[in-house]
């Protein structure tokens, strides 16, 4: 009996087996929380690059149809960025008639992170933006 009690051939199994699942949340939860600021570091890029291409624009309007079409063209290289959820804002700054602003709106409510309990989930909706002045160089 005191042989059996002095017996540590099975503390590792037993520590691995307390351990698996924690280890396994916090792995799991970095896949998770890093597909989703994959997702905002797409649109942000999605809308400076809008911004970029707008620049060849002669008027507002000429201007705006280019930023949309870069983002309806190039959204689709973003493979965890659902092209029907994205929509498009590019106007000239309302607070400066010397820049203009693309805005970049995604609903994300499709995304696998809100579909887990007990998990705290950021907003549904991700805006990012992005300026860009013109001329006066």
């Amino acid at each position: 009996m005191i042989k059996l009690l002095l017996c540590r051939r099975g503390a590792s199994a037993v520590e691995f087996a307390m351990l698996l699942p924690l280890f396994l949340a916090m792995v799991f939860g970095i896949v998770i929380f890093g597909s989703y600021l994959a997702v905002v570091h797409g649109l942000q890029q999605l809308a400076a690059e809008a911004a970029r291409s707008s620049i060849a624009g002669m008027s507002a309007t000429e201007r705006s149809s280019l930023a949309t079409s870069y983002v309806s063209t190039n959204v689709g290289t973003y493979p965890l960025i659902s092209a029907n959820s994205v929509s498009v804002n590019a106007a000239t700054s309302p607070s400066d008639p010397n820049v203009f602003v693309v805005t970049v709106t995604y609903n994300a409510s499709g995304m696998f992170i809100y579909s887990l309990p007990f998990v705290p989930a950021p907003s549904r909706t991700i805006v990012r933006s992005a300026a860009i002045p013109f001329g006066g160089f």
